[in-house]
């Protein structure tokens, strides 16, 4: 062989050498670089599934701020689909390309879903926290009014009041005779035959006129009423009378006089009288009597 042929060959060998030595260089850098596009893909699909997971725990926080139901329907839907991709995720091989492409399509698609329920739902909130204010001015309206119309209903209890006391009866110029069988005033109680009670009903321009049954007690010393055989309402009782007389009341000064004839054996000591009229005691005195 000559030097011409030796080095020709020389020359294919560095050739070859230097190509294996590319090649195994290349194969290398392809490694490393397909490792790292593997550590990559790996890292987004991590990222993905803290997403979807993020997103289930974000319908999970919305469920506890809503009462609709529609709503709450629609919430547990969109949950439910998007604990069903993350499974998907999680099922998928970090370079499977086609399948990790369409999930991320389908959570842009979760995340845009997400935004709206979260607008709606802070819409319905603001509103809910409107109404509540209405509500509760509401509210304290009523108790104002409520309270308005308890005090003037205490104004008109009070004015009633008023009005009834103003306008009851009254006697007055009040004199009691014990009377003897000649007409006379009696000093004895053996004497006594009759009991004249004189008084006048006294002028009021706020008490309704006309027709007024006068009812007069007279008290035995014992407490015991002279009966006159009749009763008459008095604070949701009824009372013996001992005289009852109906007179025509116009408003102005009228004068009464009434007698109780004496059917019965006295006893000395103190007699007492009361007068009535529209259910209310009116007046009164007494008259006392020896043996």
């Amino acid at each position: 062989m000559n030097k011409k042929t030796l080095y020709a060959l020389l020359a294919v060998v560095a050739v070859l050498i230097c190509g294996m030595a590319y090649l195994i260089f290349s194969l290398n850098k392809s490694n490393e670089e397909n490792k790292q596009m593997l550590e990559l893909a790996e890292m987004d699909k991590l990222e993905m599934e803290n997403e979807y997971e993020h997103f289930a725990q974000q319908y999970n926080e919305m469920k506890t701020q809503v009462t609709n139901d529609s709503l709450m329907a629609q919430l547990e839907r969109e949950q439910q689909r998007t604990q069903e991709l993350l499974e998907e995720l999680r099922r998928t091989k970090s370079n499977d390309a086609a399948e990790i492409t369409r999930l991320k399509k389908e959570l842009a698609t979760m995340r845009e879903v997400l935004k709206s329920f979260v607008a709606e739902i802070d819409s319905l909130n603001r509103l809910n926290t409107q109404l509540m204010g209405e509500n509760e001015n509401l509210r304290i309206q009523q108790a104002q009014q409520a309270q308005q119309i308890s005090h003037l209903s205490e104004e008109r209890a009070t004015l009633t009041d008023k009005v009834a006391i103003a306008s009851q009866l009254d006697a007055i110029g009040i004199r009691i005779n014990a009377l003897n069988k000649k007409g006379k005033d009696a000093k004895k109680i053996a004497d006594v035959k009759k009991f004249q009670v004189a008084f006048s009903i006294a002028r009021n321009v706020t008490a309704a006129a006309g027709n007024k049954s006068i009812f007069v007690r007279i008290l035995k010393p014992t407490g015991e009423v002279l009966n006159g055989g009749g009763t008459f309402a008095y604070e949701n009782r009824r009372l013996e009378y001992s005289i009852r007389k109906d007179i025509e009341y116009n408003g102005e000064e009228t004068p009464v006089t009434v007698y109780w004839d004496v059917n019965e054996m006295l006893v000395a000591g103190q007699y007492r009288i009361q007068i009535f009229a529209d259910g209310n005691n009116i007046g009164g005195g007494t008259i006392s009597f020896e043996k």
